[in-house]
């Protein structure tokens, strides 16, 4: 995407997104791309939206959503790595909003696909999004996290996010429900290959973002802390793809 002009962008989200006067503040996102390393290649976890949603219906994407604030007082056991940490931190996030948005993307990956990501070990908060995690005896952990990518919506669609794409592998689930999410907001989840997850019904940023997964599982599989981190946002009315 990132050299494309404002208008080239807009033809190609056209299917995906529904344009029209929208919020000028795009509202911070958290996204998880789940990695499973057992087969000959990296497979990744997506799943399809409804064809309600205004936001890439029927598109396949990962699980994510709206951070909410509140996630950075949920306690965990292990905090983010001081690398990535700092990483979210770039812009003015506070390090408070850096955990909130760590914690949405766990959370958003429960309450999607059913998978709670964290240590097996007796877990307790008030908080009534996280009751999953009590129930099954899961505290969450944000150490293995790695961030992949950062995509801002551009201007002029009737949903904007500010989101931030995190990495984790599937080792680090330690709950999987059989029924999946509680929302069932994914009507259909698949494990595919990276190369052919690029090929089905994806949204123009998640083909954008498995190819930055792709050459980064080629360039580095351990996913260095440190590492790039691709920033895409409109500038100038041409999508650019600065280096955080």
């Amino acid at each position: 995407m990132a050299g494309l002009s404002r208008a080239e962008v807009d033809r190609l989200e056209s299917k995906d997104i529904a344009l029209g006067p929208g919020p000028l503040r795009p509202r911070d996102a958290a996204t998880l791309i789940l990695i499973d390393r057992a087969g000959p290649a990296p497979s990744v976890l997506l799943g399809r939206r409804s064809r309600k949603h205004a936001f890439m219906p029927g598109k396949f994407v990962f699980p994510g959503g709206r951070t909410d604030p509140a996630d950075a007082r949920v306690p965990v056991a292990a905090a983010l790595d001081p690398g990535v940490e700092a990483k979210l931190m770039t812009g003015r996030v506070t390090s408070a909003r850096a955990r909130a948005i760590a914690m949405s993307a766990i959370r958003e990956t429960y309450e999607e696909a059913g998978l709670l990501i964290g240590s097996k070990a007796r877990f307790a908060t008030g908080k009534a999004d996280w009751q999953g995690f009590v129930e099954h005896g899961v505290t969450p952990t944000l150490d293995h996290l790695r961030y992949l990518a950062r995509a801002v919506t551009p201007p002029g669609r009737v949903r904007r996010f500010d989101t931030r794409f995190l990495v984790a592998f599937r080792d680090h689930v330690a709950v999987a429900l059989p029924e999946g999410g509680p929302t069932q907001e994914l009507e259909e989840l698949v494990w595919l290959p990276v190369a052919e997850a690029m090929n089905i019904d994806v949204a123009t940023i998640t083909r954008t973002i498995l190819a930055v997964l792709r050459d980064r599982l080629a360039a580095d599989p351990g996913f260095d802390p440190a590492g790039p981190v691709p920033f895409y946002r409109m500038v100038n009315r041409r999508m650019s793809a600065e280096a955080i």
